[in-house]
């Protein structure tokens, strides 16, 4: 039997398999602990990240406020450092709740998945 975490992790391999940021179109990652939430965009060919938000400092509001509120926040970072297009890497957890926030507030802010 194995776990949730070893389940997500299961997922998330898989998913990593099939899609790689590139610099054209870099990766967009998700994080998701108990408190808070963290986005990434990712250029897999060189390593290195090219934006990056997170909620901390949002405490006083609700979770899903607070992912809405980094996916607006990743999309004018990253539409300052030139990207427009992204891969989603929801990192192995459901596309529901707080990850479905963070990714609608993100193409709302104009990012292109």
């Amino acid at each position: 039997m194995t776990t949730k975490l070893e389940r997500r992790i299961k997922i998330k391999y898989r998913v990593r398999n099939k899609i790689s940021g590139t610099t054209e179109r870099p990766r967009m990652t998700v994080y998701r602990s108990n408190k808070q939430i963290y986005v990434q965009v990712i250029d897999d060919l060189s390593g290195k990240t090219l934006a990056a938000a997170s909620s901390l400092g949002m405490e006083a509001m609700p979770k899903k406020e607070q992912a809405a509120r980094v996916g607006e926040l990743i999309a004018k970072k990253s539409q300052e450092a030139g990207i427009t297009t992204v891969v989603f890497d929801r990192n192995g957890y459901l596309y529901h709740g707080r990850v479905k926030e963070v990714a609608d507030a993100a193409r709302n802010g104009g990012l292109k998945f």
